[in-house]
């Protein structure tokens, strides 16, 4: 915790004025007054002090300001009074945070995990403002360094959420290094800014969105989807710094049945093992070919060969398979071969 910085007279300004003129004539204290003290209060909140250390400012100004004698002795037992309970005070306030801070993570762990019956995990999540009976959508942010819950980048996106859109039922989390957020389904306005505030705010990040999913199982399939889709970006080595999971289903279409499509990728592109130095600078040829929408230029430019060396690659990459790139009815074999190669790892895996 934080070292508390001692408060000073500003924080009683007014405060003697007031105890003088309730003592002549026993009055209230006005609204204006109770305002001013609450401004104060909050002031000092906000600069860091402890209850304990204004509880003891006020008694010290109050006994300054209150006649001597035995009242004196009386008023200076009473502050070691309210010291002590301004002290037990805090105590227990430390002890309240850290078991909110662990009941929190268990929760947290529980919802992402689905390891939690689904009605007792249900009750839960309204003491931390997720109704789960709603669809709910997972964002999960990844960048160069780990996220935890103290890390600046945590802070500053959370409070750019909150900011922005206030009680939303939004939910800021970390979990494995990466910074996730979890937003009711219908609101994609809140994680398409979650995304754009991570990627801003670290560089070299990059935000999954999963799909929206009902239910308290629901997070949690839309978290591993958001999951996948990170990883599987690293795979295809995709350069969006946002991905969302629904633009990307096709990938993991093509690899539900492994063995199809690696018999695919060698039977289209095996021949290219044939090629003087390998298999290797033909299929990033035709990577950058796909990646270009076949234009001959633009892939030229990206592999920094003059168009005349691209096409002869085209060229060589037809009379080894026998499909040519620029034939559309080739075209999708090709393309579909080159994603499987991607995601199977393939020349550098054998397959």
């Amino acid at each position: 915790m934080a070292e508390q910085r001692e408060p000073q007279g500003p924080y009683v300004s007014g405060y003697a004025e007031i105890l003088a003129g309730v003592a002549v004539t026993g009055r209230r204290l006005t609204r204006d007054e109770l305002e001013e003290r609450r401004l104060l209060g909050e002031q000092a909140a906000e600069a860091g002090h402890s209850l304990r250390s204004l509880v003891r400012l006020h008694l010290d100004a109050t006994r300054a300001s209150w006649p001597g004698g035995a009242t004196d002795r009386v008023l200076a037992a009473v502050a070691q009074a309210v010291d002590a309970f301004a002290e037990g005070y805090e105590r227990a306030q430390r002890l309240a945070v850290r078991q909110e801070e662990a009941a929190r993570r268990e929760f947290i762990d529980d919802l992402l995990y689905g390891r939690s019956d689904l009605g007792r995990l249900a009750e839960r999540a309204v003491r931390f403002g997720l109704v789960l009976s709603r669809a709910h959508a997972v964002a999960v942010a990844e960048g160069p360094e780990a996220y935890d819950d103290t890390a600046p980048v945590t802070r500053l996106v959370e409070t750019a959420l909150i900011s922005r859109f206030g009680d939303r039922r939004i939910l800021i989390t970390t979990k494995n290094g990466q910074l996730i957020c979890i937003a009711p389904g219908d609101q994609d306005e809140v994680l398409a800014f979650f995304a754009k505030q991570a990627y801003a705010a670290a560089e070299g990040s990059r935000v999954a969105i999963g799909r929206p999913r009902s239910g308290a199982g629901g997070v949690v399939h839309s978290y591993e989807e958001a999951l996948s889709t990170l990883e599987l970006a690293e795979r295809l080595e995709l350069d969006e710094p946002v991905l969302r999971a629904a633009d990307l289903l096709v990938y993991p279409v093509l690899t539900r049945d492994r063995q199809a499509m690696a018999d695919l990728v060698l039977s289209v592109l095996g021949p290219l093992r044939g090629a003087r130095g390998g298999a290797g600078p033909l299929l990033r040829t035709l990577e950058a070919y796909f990646d270009a929408g076949c234009t001959s230029a633009e892939a030229a430019r990206r592999l920094a060969l003059s168009v005349r060396a691209l096409t002869y690659r085209l060229d060589r990459i037809h009379q080894l398979t026998g499909a040519n790139p620029a034939d559309p009815v080739h075209r999708y074999t090709l393309q579909t071969a080159v994603i499987g190669a991607r995601l199977l790892d393939w020349p550098a895996q054998e397959i």
